[in-house]
């Protein structure tokens, strides 16, 4: 995978337009992963109208921030809570990734799920995203990662004879004749 990452997460925020009848409408914020600002803040009305019955037509996007990773250097665990649809229903899930920046994990998460489930971008809810401490992972694909002493075995390294790590290219060596 490529280190520039197809997502970038954004904070938007919005409301209804003012009326006399509410002239100081509630502000809804949310964090939404997508590829630019204008399919955030599309996003944004998709959910808002599911949830809260604001439109478009009669909202307003108050702000527009992008999100940037605190500790971008740090492998950190992420849990991921989301829904998708696939062709028998709605279904919820929880995944965890390890990654280095919540932006990784959710497009790892999309990945996994458009490989595992076939599910596209546009099926998919991501509801939450959260880091979570080593003590409560809860995957066991993800807790064998996080042993302390965890070593790599090598399995394919092949030791070559001591009569060939010299650069001479003849050596003479007595043969042996015990066991």
């Amino acid at each position: 995978m490529s280190s520039a990452s197809r997502f970038n997460e954004y904070q938007v925020v919005g409301r209804h337009q003012p009326s006399e009848t509410n002239p100081q409408p509630t502000l809804y914020r949310m964090r939404i992963f997508a590829p630019n600002a204008v399919v955030a803040k599309s996003r944004f009305w998709y959910f808002l109208k599911k949830f809260r019955k604001v439109k478009k037509a009669t909202g307003q996007i108050v702000a527009v921030n992008q999100v940037l990773e605190k500790n971008p250097t740090q492998v950190k665990t992420f849990g991921i809570w989301l829904r998708y649809d696939s062709r028998s229903g709605t279904h919820n899930m929880y995944k965890e990734y390890r990654e280095l920046s919540r932006v990784n994990a959710v497009q790892a998460c999309y990945q996994d799920m458009a490989a595992r489930h076939r599910a596209r971008f546009r099926s998919v809810q991501i509801i939450r995203v959260a880091e979570v401490a080593t003590k409560d992972v809860r995957r066991p694909y993800i807790q064998q990662i996080l042993e302390k002493n965890l070593k790599f075995p090598l399995p394919h390294r092949v030791y070559r004879a001591a009569s060939k790590r010299h650069n001479s290219l003849f050596i003479a060596s007595r043969p042996s004749t015990h066991a």
